[in-house]
């Protein structure tokens, strides 16, 4: 292939008039000021592979000419194989790789970077990046949701105590609870999946935010970097991060699902229904029979990490005019800190949980405290014809006969009290072994066999369904993860023609 000769003028002029703009503006404290490079190393990878891409694309167009695109191409192996520490000074990691490829092949090194501008390159580097590190949150997530499948399997008839506002609520199962928490992982698994697919787009090729007067196919680039299609106005594809504040958000959401489990289990630790592993417990300094279960407290504490995120990010984009602000280069941060923080929440949060001891015979007995079984009782005398009002007066004026001692009322109190509310004998609604079956837990939460309750049966029912759930989220997982990888072979074998 061929370069077009017409604008070799134009790229040369480019690439001086660059040269010396940057040497008038290369002194002072502001460049160390302006300079992202430290923190670009992230997407040092990333950029190496946009670039590959954009040269190749060059080439295939007849923009570049093969010969130069295999130099430049060489030269982008040679930058990869010494690490990012090795670049250059530069403003940001995109022009010290391209000062070192300048090094390494001359002037032609600066056709790199034709037909593009840094704004809509580091647009896709960020893309390209938050994709991998986004998978490997989802897979995560996906791998805790197979772990909790299988513990709610083995406590579906563990029963426990169940709680609202911190007081004794109703009888539950420990496989009832931790279901509760894998449905909410799928929905945090569907946000993610959602963003990811939004995030998937190509903004290459939109260059500054106007566009290029090159025939530049932006198709192509999307194709060998792995992206599901073109995001097609060129001012929002160079200028927009709310891709960042998709993924930063559902971020925070997951770590708010993450920290209402770690505050669950810290509560059961305090009061004796759950024992961590030591790997996800310490000790005090001073006091030795301490065993405190700091990870989880960390797990609850890491979700200001994702939530000031969220808020910081929000912050930066508002208020910025459209096209490429330098507010920008602050923009990505937020999202890494999250995604890093959230993703080794999951594994510290689920590790914790997997591997605690449930005490049963503990549970057991917790699960009746405060006369828990009430409204079983209630329940009971309702699917026997009493009004559940009348029902629900008849238990709780027995509740307020109980001792400090006592976690439920005799049947010989219940029924004294049915005889001044009901005006007979709880003889006359229920027998008194089905009422005495209502004031046990055990058999409590087997009553509540309704879909979605914690009768052993439902708990296996709702089982069944997040299996699928999680069967085919895990299948959306690898479809993506294998497309990617697909595009890094694809673009692998492009380079090889040309070096």
């Amino acid at each position: 292939m061929s370069e077009e000769g017409p604008d070799d003028d134009h790229v040369a002029d480019d690439t001086e008039q660059t040269v010396v703009r940057r040497d008038r503006f290369s002194g002072g404290p502001a460049r160390g000021f302006l300079s992202s490079l430290e923190d670009d190393e992230r997407i040092f990878e990333a950029d190496l592979a946009v670039d590959r891409a954009h040269v190749v694309m060059l080439a295939e167009q007849d923009i570049i000419d093969d010969i130069v695109a295999g130099e430049i191409l060489a030269a982008l192996d040679e930058i990869e194989a010494d690490g990012h520490d090795a670049l250059p000074e530069g403003e940001d990691v995109h022009e010290a790789i391209e000062s070192a490829v300048i090094e390494r092949v001359g002037a032609d090194g600066g056709k790199m970077h034709t037909a593009r501008s840094r704004n809509d390159e580091v647009a896709t580097c960020i893309r390209y990046r938050l994709r991998d590190d986004l998978l490997e949150t989802i897979a995560t997530v996906v791998e805790a949701r197979r772990q909790f499948v299988e513990m709610a399997t083995d406590h579906r008839e563990v029963v426990m105590p169940g709680y609202t506002h911190l007081q004794p609520a109703q009888p539950t199962t420990v496989g009832h609870w931790i279901a509760s928490y894998e449905q909410a992982l799928a929905r945090d698994t569907g946000r993610l999946l959602d963003a990811y697919d939004r995030l998937n787009q190509n903004p290459l090729g939109s260059a500054a935010f106007a566009g290029t007067p090159f025939d530049v196919d932006r198709g192509r680039t999307a194709e060998l970097l792995g992206f599901e299609g073109v995001a097609e106005n060129s001012m929002d594809a160079s200028a927009t991060r709310d891709f960042l504040v998709e993924v930063t958000a559902a971020l925070s959401n997951l770590a708010t699902t993450l920290s209402g489990l770690a505050e669950d289990v810290i509560v059961m630790a305090s009061k004796g229904h759950v024992e961590l592993a030591d790997e996800y417990a310490s000790t005090s300094s001073i006091m030795p029979q301490k065993k405190n279960p700091d990870t989880l407290e960390l797990v609850r504490g890491r979700t200001g990490d994702a939530t000031a995120g969220l808020n910081g990010l929000l912050t930066n984009l508002k208020g910025q005019p459209r096209a490429y602000n330098r507010d920008l280069q602050r923009a990505g941060r937020h999202a890494w800190d999250a995604i890093d923080s959230v993703t080794e929440s999951v594994e510290v949060a689920v590790g914790a949980v997997t591997t605690a001891e449930w005490p049963t015979e503990t549970l057991a007995e917790a699960a009746g405290e405060g006369f828990s079984t009430a409204t079983g009782v209630a329940d009971l005398l309702a699917t026997r014809g009493v009004p559940f009002r009348t029902a629900h007066e008849v238990v709780a004026r027995a509740a307020e006969t109980l001792q400090h001692d006592e976690n439920a009322p005799d049947y010989a109190t219940l029924d004294a009290v049915a005889e001044e509310v009901l005006g007979e004998s709880l003889s006359a609604y229920v027998a008194r072994e089905a009422v005495e079956r209502a004031l046990d837990p055990a058999e409590s939460v087997r009553t509540r066999d309704s879909r979605g309750g914690p009768a052993p049966e439902a708990v296996t029912e709702q089982l069944e369904g997040a299996t699928e759930r999680l069967e085919r989220d895990a299948h959306a997982l690898r479809d993506r993860q294998d497309a990617l990888a697909a595009a890094t072979e694809r673009l692998d074998s492009e380079v090889d023609t040309y070096v």
